[in-house]
């Protein structure tokens, strides 16, 4: 049989407040159990909630970012049901009416772009955590995250594989981190997702029975649970059963998902309008005053970096994983420009950032597991690694590379206070390119008299290579070159040494 997998994410981004929903206890990661629970968030007798201006004013501002409806007038709920970290024995979230509703999520496929709709965006707090490590036979309870702003993200079923779920779990991750409202870190449970999952056979219009997947906290272990849970399906209805509407969870040692609880409807948790909290009224001054602050949407990017500089859709794509990666891009073609003062063509200088970002700046940022943030070499200064090369202040892009791994070391030798693990002898801070090109004598780069004597010389010495080139055999001038680079012990510019071999053999 031919199965179709039908998909929708809820996802969980906690907002970047410093202080919970309804309360004014911290929010930061890593306190000691039960140190950052107040009054509020432990639920005792005759506390009232109110609501935090921040994580309203992040969630207008997902909303303005995915194109959605902001409602200007929200009510938050109470969720009911029974679990040991839930101190209120309920949920404050929203339902009937949400803050947001609609929208949608671009995601790039194999067959080109796709718009993910949205079903809504709403605000609740989290529950607290259940903690069975330190105890035997019981277990403890830190209601640190109880309170704690959520956005819950809910899409419509219209992921049909679990590429096109992590591409959109990505996407998703890309923008709240992009517009600042929540810091991405999956380790900390800052951006969990649950995967709602059923399948259907090929060209059937009615939803099968869905099994939600609980708490996924990295996109591999999202992939690998959608993964299993198809097949799980598929083996259940192919074998003459069916599928119960249940909650699971996904053990990744076993690559296996287990059933959790029987899924509830949403009449279950018999959803109301939490009397303690007053309807959410936004107007459109604040509405507009938000905006106004949006920063520029990293598809509008893209679409500047394409049509204005001239870079490719992959390039434009990286550049725009994220808003730090794109500030850096920025700031090292700012820095070029100032660096050229209108001598070369902005394309050029534009093209020639990319490629370094993409390529030195990326690999070595991998290598050693950090962000674009945390990059020992500022922006200014890998402009003035790029300028030796635009500027013919070093032979080649060869010698160029080296001076940013040398760099690259300086800096980071810097960061460590001089730590014994560098190899190099460490200078001041903030070296500049050309002295580090001077430091390793690739600065003196040949005049154009020099390179053109010693290609009369290469030539005469080499009658043989000089007939196979005129006579169509490319080798012979690559040979050439060779010849001439060795000669002048790579201080000559290669541009330079074709130009003159290109017009010497034409002669």
């Amino acid at each position: 049989m031919s199965w179709e997998i039908v998909i929708g994410l809820e996802t969980h981004a906690q907002l970047s407040t410093r202080s919970k929903m309804f309360s004014g206890a911290a929010t930061a990661f890593g306190g000691a159990p039960n140190t950052q629970a107040s009054a509020v968030d432990i639920a005792l007798p005759g506390v009232l909630p109110v609501a935090n201006k921040g994580a309203v004013e992040r969630a207008i501002r997902f909303g303005l970012a995915v194109g959605a409806t902001v409602h200007r007038m929200s009510i938050f709920a109470r969720k009911h049901y029974f679990y040991p970290d839930l101190p209120k024995s309920y949920q404050i979230s929203q339902y009937e009416a949400p803050i947001v509703q609609g929208g949608t999520i671009a995601i790039l496929t194999e067959s080109g772009e796709k718009r993910i709709r949205l079903t809504r965006a709403h605000l609740e707090e989290d529950a607290g955590k259940l903690l069975h490590e330190d105890f035997q036979g019981m277990s403890g309870i830190d209601f640190n995250r109880a309170g704690v702003p959520l956005l819950e993200i809910v899409s419509e079923p219209d992921l049909r594989s679990a590429a096109e779920a992590v591409a959109y779990a990505r996407a998703v991750h890309s923008l709240v981190r992009w517009i600042d409202i929540c810091d991405g870190n999956m380790q900390e449970g800052s951006f969990r997702c649950d995967a709602n999952v059923s399948v259907r056979l090929w060209g059937e219009t009615k939803l099968g029975t869905r099994c939600e997947i609980k708490n996924l906290n990295s996109f591999r272990f999202l992939q690998h649970a959608i993964e299993h849970e198809a097949r799980r399906q598929i083996e259940v209805l192919e074998g003459g059963g069916s599928i119960i509407q249940e909650t699971r969870l996904y053990d990744p040692d076993r690559d296996e998902t287990r059933s959790m609880r029987t899924k509830e409807d949403a009449h279950d948790y018999r959803y109301f309008p939490d009397p303690d909290l007053l309807p959410l009224a936004v107007s459109e001054e604040w509405i507009g005053e938000i905006r106004s602050r949006m920063p520029e949407s990293a598809e509008a990017k893209r679409d500047r970096y394409r049509t204005e500089l001239g870079l490719s859709m992959d390039e434009a794509v990286t550049l725009t994983q994220s808003r730090e990666m794109a500030e850096y891009f920025e700031g090292v073609l700012r820095s070029l420009r100032s660096l050229a003062h209108g001598n070369v063509d902005d394309k050029v200088l534009a093209r020639a950032a990319a490629t370094w970002v993409t390529g030195e700046v990326s690999g070595a940022l991998n290598k050693a597991e950090l962000e674009i943030g945390g990059s020992p070499v500022r922006a200014d200064q890998l402009a003035q690694v790029i300028w030796l090369v635009l500027g013919s202040k070093v032979p080649s892009r060869t010698h160029a590379r080296e001076v940013f791994a040398r760099m690259w070391e300086y800096e980071q030798s810097d960061r460590l206070a001089g730590s014994a693990t560098s190899s190099v002898s460490r200078p001041a801070a903030g070296v500049s390119a050309e002295q580090i090109a001077r430091d390793l004598g690739f600065d003196q780069v040949m005049d154009a008299g020099a390179v053109e004597a010693i290609v009369a010389e290469v030539l005469a010495a080499n009658p043989k290579q000089v007939e196979d080139y005129r006579a169509g055999k490319e080798k012979a001038f690559n040979s050439l070159v060779g010849q001439v680079m060795k000669a002048t012990k790579g201080k000559a510019n290669p541009a330079q040494v074709n130009e003159l071999l290109r017009k010497k053999l034409a002669g």
